[in-house]
């Protein structure tokens, strides 16, 4: 579903790599490419919000196209999402990385990075736009939960990496849960994100529309919905923003 070669095009300055992507996807420039600013004007995230684009960050996105159904694209949120940890891992060490439902990355009980994706149809297929963006220099302030970047809790005399050598090593992991998830489904990189689930047993609230649920995070269903166990049984979330103790 990624192509493995995709060549990467540093941008120096753009309002948002993910804007950009879809732009190309819409004149038909579809050609697999990686997109990095260094900066951007007018970064987002989900649902709208504003992503706040710092320099020496990782702010990127894959622009590539598929035959595969919307529901297995999909899945590569959670590929990204395990690939951003692996690659946190290898530099912090292991067992601080935490995914947390359904597309953010966590050192320590804080945001680290953000995933998002975007799509459309191309004649048979369907265009993608993967992007993300993780917190290497510098986290932004005042959003609605804390964050962390990997400058934060690295030695002194350590330096952040650099986005495009983080993001060499990251790609080699997505590339490899991309070819694990059509090879062998979901179930490998299910169990995979569950063991770095955030959050996992606590009693959360799922914003879900224009509903409140309130329940505690039980699992992650074989099609990447969230689990609650409520008081008047287990629901599946498809799309929502969770909640915990620590975030509301």
């Amino acid at each position: 579903m990624i192509a493995a070669h995709a060549p990467v095009e540093l941008l120096e300055e753009i309002d948002s790599t993910i804007l950009e992507a879809r732009r190309r996807a819409e004149r038909g420039e579809v050609k697999p490419v990686w997109l990095i600013a260094k900066r951007q004007t007018a970064g987002r995230g989900r649902r709208g919000r504003a992503w706040a684009s710092l320099e020496g960050n990782l702010l990127a996105t894959l622009l590539f196209t598929t035959r595969q159904p919307p529901r297995q694209i999909a899945l590569l949120g959670f590929a990204t999402g395990v690939a951003v940890a692996e690659t946190i891992e290898a530099i912090i060490g292991l067992g601080r990385a935490m995914l947390k439902w359904p597309n953010d990355v966590f050192i320590d009980g804080m945001k680290a990075a953000g995933i998002m994706l975007d799509s459309g149809p191309l004649a048979g297929e369907a265009w993608v736009a993967l992007a993300f963006g993780v917190n290497l220099a510098a986290a932004p302030e005042g959003l609605d939960q804390p964050t962390v970047s990997l400058r934060d809790v690295l030695p002194p005399d350590a330096p952040a990496p650099e986005p495009l050598a983080f993001l060499a090593q990251m790609r080699p992991r997505l590339e490899s849960w991309a070819r694990r998830i059509e090879s062998e489904g979901f179930e490998p990189l299910r169990a995979a994100w569950l063991a770095r689930a955030y959050g996992m047993g606590q009693a959360v609230r799922v914003l879900h529309g224009k509903q409140t649920l309130e329940g505690r995070f039980v699992g992650l269903s074989p099609r990447g919905e969230l689990e609650l166990e409520t008081s008047e049984g287990r629901r599946l979330i498809a799309a929502g923003d969770v909640l915990l103790p620590s975030t509301a």
